[in-house]
């Protein structure tokens, strides 16, 4: 086997155990769950880098979107009722919410790896509270989940 075919074999295989490792989760948008009306479920979710997110339209009139990112992490921006994988390959704390459902606390957080922002997002936070009139300690909550 010649040297050039060896290491496309190498690279090949490489590859292929790299994306075999990476996890599919699933977040469910409810009108009802466990921690009240208007939340997605989990609303806190710690993943590894390469980890591919799904999030479900479980019940009808909510969307996701990112609102923060860390530095060239991906942004997602989903419709009513779409559901939207997204594939987090950078380190760092995403927040997310359901943009009808803002004033509701309709919030949540991903943590891929190390939290690299999370002072960043913290500061996000703070200014997203403003636009929250009920269920207001949710994003709190999530944040302090972050280790």
């Amino acid at each position: 086997m010649s040297s050039i075919t060896l290491r496309g074999a190498i690279l090949a295989l490489a590859m292929a155990s790299t994306s075999a490792l990476a996890a599919d989760h699933e977040v469910k948008m409810l009108n009802q769950g466990k921690e009240g009306m208007m939340t997605f479920e989990p609303a806190f979710l710690a993943v590894a880098p390469g980890d591919s997110v799904t999030f479900l339209p479980t019940d009808a009139a909510h969307n996701t979107h990112s609102v923060l990112s860390p530095a060239e992490g991906a942004t997602w921006n989903g419709s009513m009722g779409e559901k939207v994988t997204v594939t987090l390959n950078q380190e760092g704390v995403y927040v997310y919410q359901c943009d009808p459902h803002l004033p509701l606390g309709m919030v949540g957080v991903i943590q891929v790896g190390k939290a690299t922002n999370l002072e960043e997002a913290k500061k996000h936070a703070e200014g997203m509270n403003a636009g929250i009139a009920m269920n207001k300690e949710r994003l709190t909550q999530y944040l302090g989940q972050v280790q």
